[in-house]
């Protein structure tokens, strides 16, 4: 179907601080950018747009998302919400299921927002330059996901169930404190592309890890 003019609406770096009213009227809408706008909070009422694919909430100062968001089951394409104050992501949006790219990137998370481990669409995750420690065991969920990005973050380790994600190609684990990574590494039949500068693998115990990766074809960035 051929989208009209109308279903896109972009006001990107519009200065607008609050999000017009007339906004939220617009429910046939697919494309939403409300980027660069300085934006402190989003109306509940954007769990009105139903027909959203994309949505674009980045590099503004939200410091928490509605939970009416989670209420846009169909929005499947993009949502971006990096570049903002965010500690939390509420449960609700484990409803996104169907989403296909989520960005989280240059937030202030300390832990892995749980319901993210239930967007099982999920292709494409961005969660770099935040203050991640550990990722949760249910990582292990995301079997569709093909590349994840967590640069810049504290890990010091990956859990094994990072070994469910068959269909991974890309991951990129620049600038964290990595002690180890899980042996279940090795496993993952699609792995082509493992970003591991910036990191001291130096002193892992299991030195030869990264060679047995490299031997099955996968591209060690060191």
């Amino acid at each position: 179907m051929t989208e009209t003019p109308s279903s896109n609406l972009s006001l990107w770096k519009k200065r607008l601080a609050s999000v017009p009213d007339w906004v939220w009227e617009c429910h046939d809408l697919h494309t939403l950018v409300l980027a660069d706008n300085d934006l402190t909070e989003v109306s509940s009422q954007v769990g009105q747009l139903h027909q959203l694919r994309l949505l674009d909430l980045g590099h503004n100062k939200l410091e928490q998302v509605p939970e009416a968001l989670g209420n846009i089951e169909e929005l499947h394409d993009f949502l971006y919400l990096h570049d903002n104050r965010l500690q939390s992501l509420p449960s609700s949006l484990k409803r996104l299921k169907k989403l296909r790219y989520l960005n989280i990137s240059n937030n202030a998370f300390t832990e892995f927002p749980e319901a993210v481990c239930s967007m099982s669409g999920l292709i494409e995750l961005r969660a770099s330059e935040n203050q991640l420690a550990e990722l949760p065991e249910t990582i292990g969920n995301l079997l569709r996901l093909r590349e994840m990005g967590l640069r810049g973050n504290r890990l010091t380790s990956l859990p094994e169930t990072i070994g469910k994600l068959t269909e991974l190609r890309h991951l990129d684990l620049r600038g964290n404190p990595l002690t180890s990574l899980p042996k279940a590494i090795t496993a993952l039949p699609r792995l082509e592309k493992l970003d591991l500068r910036w990191v001291d693998t130096d002193t892992w115990p299991d030195g030869s890890l990264l060679d047995r990766l490299e031997a099955k074809g996968c591209i060690v960035y060191r």
